[in-house]
């Protein structure tokens, strides 16, 4: 009966990729951030920035509740 169970459960494999991605992000942006004060240099970066954030969270809350 265990085994059936732990069958049904689903996977959590991408929320594991989802959440490693966005930790990853999380250090290249404050290494980045102080390396160069500058960073991310203009609007444009900015705005570059917080999109890949905005996803990568977006990709890692979804897969969380999915796998709950």
């Amino acid at each position: 009966m265990l085994s059936l169970l732990a069958a049904t459960e689903p996977s959590k494999v991408p929320f594991f990729i989802a959440g490693g991605l966005l930790a990853i992000w999380a250090v290249v942006l404050s290494a980045m951030g102080l390396r160069q004060p500058e960073f991310p240099f203009n609007g444009r970066g900015q705005q570059v920035v917080i999109l890949i954030s905005v996803v990568l969270v977006a990709a890692s809350m979804t897969a969380a509740v999915a796998s709950a």
